[in-house]
């Protein structure tokens, strides 16, 4: 999962997802900046309260899709 610090990964941008263990649901937003060990922060915008976070990239992948 090693990307170069100046390309980004390819993102699911739009793609709705569930937040680890937690399950809450969020949509996938644009890669912000990467990160020393390789990964990448992405912006995700939690659906129920419209918050925009930062989410490392691994772990998004790792999450689960919501449908």
């Amino acid at each position: 999962m090693s990307h170069t610090l100046n390309t980004p990964p390819d993102v699911p941008v739009g793609t709705l997802k569930l937040l680890g263990p937690l399950g809450l649901k969020y949509e996938v937003g644009q890669p912000v900046s990467p990160l020393d060990d390789g990964d990448w922060l992405v912006e995700i915008i939690l659906v129920e309260t419209g918050s925009k976070v930062v989410y490392r990239y691994s772990s998004l992948m790792a999450d689960r899709d919501a449908g």
